[in-house]
């Protein structure tokens, strides 16, 4: 796994707008397309608003989700709510062009099963996306894939179900859908991540963000995340 430090939490969004750009510029040359899924939580929204003034070919990109909770449209637990206001909306992508989990429907499996569908259909069977990006809790979670959860297991579906984690279900892209991506980016800032981290640089991490793929991974981090 590739690591890159920098002085702070800016710096280090900064970094991983410039990656996410410069992969796609790469991805559309080479195949006219780049398909990304990304992650909720406060600390990419700083990176995706930086993201939206690089210049790109949004034409030929196609976005995804990673995971999102179990809530009405517009709640602020979505996901969905702080991407559409720190990316979807400040860049020119088309409503065929990004893909929100439906995490509204009353049948959530059936819906997984349909956005697992999505996914072949948009990036090949078995489906490999361009790029994933992650974050990583203080328990060692990323995406929705928490310390005990049977979905950590899962092998045979891209798209799955959590149980309740922090006040609601969720859905999420399971570790086959991960590892097959061309790329994944960690993003992981602040002092809180400190521990998670340590585990996770030190190899084979017990966690579940233990169980991302190192060859095709970058981290970026800021300081305060190090151990001490």
């Amino acid at each position: 796994m590739r690591v890159e430090i920098f002085p702070d939490a800016q710096s280090a969004s900064r970094r991983s707008a410039e990656l996410i750009a410069q992969w796609a510029r790469q991805s559309l040359a080479e195949r006219g397309r780049f398909v990304m899924a990304l992650s909720g939580g406060t600390e990419p929204w700083q990176a995706f608003r930086m993201l939206s003034g690089m210049p790109l070919e949004w034409r030929g990109i196609q976005l995804l989700q990673v995971d999102e909770r179990v809530a009405p449209p517009g709640d602020a637990a979505r996901n969905l709510t702080h991407l559409r206001e720190s990316l979807i909306a400040r860049v020119p992508l088309g409503d065929a062009q990004w893909h929100a989990m439906p995490v509204e429907e009353p049948d959530l499996n059936a819906a997984a099963e349909r956005y697992a569908g999505l996914l072949r259909r948009i990036a090949g069977t078995p489906p490999e996306l361009d790029l994933v990006h992650l974050g990583l809790g203080e328990d060692g979670h990323t995406a929705s894939l928490a310390p005990g959860d049977p979905v950590v297991e899962e092998r045979d579906r891209d798209v799955a179900l959590s149980r309740e984690f922090r006040g609601h279900r969720r859905m999420t892209l399971t570790f086959p859908a991960i590892n097959r991506a061309r790329r994944i980016l960690w993003l992981v800032v602040g002092a809180r991540k400190a521990g998670a981290l340590a585990r996770l640089l030190a190899g084979r991490s017990p966690d579940p963000a233990g169980r991302v793929r190192e060859d095709i991974a970058t981290l970026i981090a800021d300081r305060a995340a190090l151990p001490a």
